[in-house]
């Protein structure tokens, strides 16, 4: 008698929810469980960690883009045993640094201040797509998925992010099959933290999609989903 497979656990990204896997929910579905945990309610990596862990399955695969690759990672720190299969997508293992911190200050004043569609129209959004990409349907999408967060969880996530401890060590200490995976034109993660999260993790897959910026299941889903499946399988 054949086992279950894993169920998939994706982790979205800042201001971000399921939306931004739903080409991937709709290509993986088929035979697998698959689950999208809220990210946004507490103000650490380990305490959203903690929450990933508390909500999931005993075992799982798992799979994080940006914040939600942060998630990961710490989730995998916290309790490698049930982690089976690990995928970082457009994502970064160190902390931030003081310059990133001071940035994420200054957003969250203004956040607070009713400032939320602002501070992603005018930091964020120029920076997510591919540099030749007219996406605007995949910006509306983004402001979109922020206002129906709201802009606590803006700041909680903010938060969290500026106080991270970096995870090259936990990356040393993987040994699941892991995808580490980028868009080409990734300029909030670029392409060579994902060079380093591959040296990190013995036996890791790297692969680099053409054609898409820090939000490639949305602009490339059909090479992320083939992506997935490899890993998945492997």
């Amino acid at each position: 008698m054949s086992r279950e497979p894993d169920p998939l656990v994706l982790l979205p990204g800042l201001a971000c929810d399921a939306r931004l896997f739903l080409p991937q929910i709709a290509a993986l579905s088929a035979g697998r469980t698959i689950h999208v945990p809220t990210v946004s309610r507490a103000d650490t990596i380990t305490a959203l960690a903690e929450s990933v862990l508390a909500e999931a399955p005993p075992r799982i695969a798992l799979c994080g883009l940006s914040m939600g690759g942060i998630v990961a990672m710490e989730t995998v720190r916290l309790a490698p045993e049930r982690v089976s299969r690990l995928a970082l997508l457009d994502t970064d293992p160190r902390a931030d640094s003081e310059g990133v911190r001071a940035m994420r200050e200054t957003q969250i004043a203004e956040v607070e201040a009713g400032g939320l569609a602002e501070v992603l129209r005018r930091d964020l959004h120029p920076l997510l797509l591919h540099r030749e990409s007219a996406r605007d349907d995949i910006r509306a999408l983004m402001l979109e998925m922020a206002i129906d967060l709201g802009p606590e969880a803006f700041v909680r996530q903010s938060r969290a992010l500026a106080s991270r401890a970096g995870q090259e060590e936990t990356l040393r200490g993987y040994r699941g099959p892991t995808l580490v995976l980028c868009g080409e034109d990734d300029r909030l993660c670029p392409v060579k933290r994902h060079t380093l999260m591959h040296e990190l993790v013995a036996g890791s897959v790297l692969e680099i999609v053409p054609g898409a910026g820090h939000l490639p299941t949305l602009e490339a889903p059909d090479a992320v989903n083939a992506a997935l499946r490899t890993w998945l399988a492997a």
